[in-house]
């Protein structure tokens, strides 16, 4: 182990009230691309780029063709958890971890056994009726080509994913900001901490530790006792033989 992984284990060792604050970094492992990296969402060539197809506006002019690339790029079925999931589940089964806070909408922190997760961006798993407000799993949607109709009233099915131009659930927001006021350790990890209002939480932090695992510089690194540029799923594998 590094220097690095060495007090990351030590600062896990001697405190409890941790709380995670994770991004899309988190799932890579899992074989879900992010979106700012070199081979992210964001470096791909479409029509449109990928922050207008899943804006509000773009859903409402253009459901035909939002339901097209998010069916595409934004969902991912086979994905399984990976250590860093799992780990974080394991935290929390020992009475270590409060809560995890995720931008991520892919259920893999659920999956894995997480049981208090605040979904700050929604989930690819939750989907309604606009109409009459039915829900429809993923199954649904991915067995279903253009826009999914409600099978009750016929209305549109919209994913209970946050698009951009849209706000975040208040109690989501309320939840994971008393974590956080509540935290002795916040580890960020696996996100750029550059997508806003998200990013903004990380400032009701008040506890002992900031710990950062990311591949790429963040604006907190400054402010954080522990910086680790390493994979984050490699890094939770450390405290494997802890957890045991």
């Amino acid at each position: 182990m590094s220097k690095e992984t060495d007090e990351f284990v030590k600062i896990i060792q001697e405190n409890s009230h941790i709380v995670f604050f994770g991004g899309a970094g988190v799932s890579t492992e899992s074989g879900i691309p992010d979106f700012r990296s070199v081979d992210g969402l964001y470096h791909q060539q479409y029509d449109y780029p990928p922050e207008t197809i899943l804006s509000h506006s773009f859903y409402r002019r253009n459901p035909q063709e939002f339901y097209r690339f998010y069916r595409s790029k934004m969902l991912f079925p086979d994905a399984k958890p990976n250590m860093a999931h799992r780990m974080l589940a394991r935290l929390e089964e020992l009475g270590k971890l409060d809560a995890v806070i995720t931008q991520n909408i892919d259920g893999l922190h659920q999956a894995a056994g997480s049981r208090r997760v605040y979904e700050l961006h929604g989930s690819v798993l939750r989907n309604y009726c606009e109409s009459c407000h039915a829900f429809y799993d993923l199954p649904y949607i991915l067995h279903t080509e253009g826009v999914p109709k409600c099978e009750k009233c016929g209305g549109p099915v919209k994913p209970d994913v946050v698009l951009y131009e849209e706000g975040l659930d208040q109690d989501t927001i309320n939840g994971a900001v008393r974590a956080i006021q509540q935290a002795d350790v916040l580890i960020i990890g696996g996100t750029s901490l550059a997508v806003y209002p998200a990013a903004g939480l990380i400032d009701y932090f008040q506890g002992e530790h900031l710990v950062v695992i990311n591949m790429s510089p963040t604006p907190r690194d400054r402010y954080a006792d522990l910086c680790i540029q390493e994979p984050i799923g490699q890094v939770f594998g450390t405290l494997q033989e802890l957890l045991a």
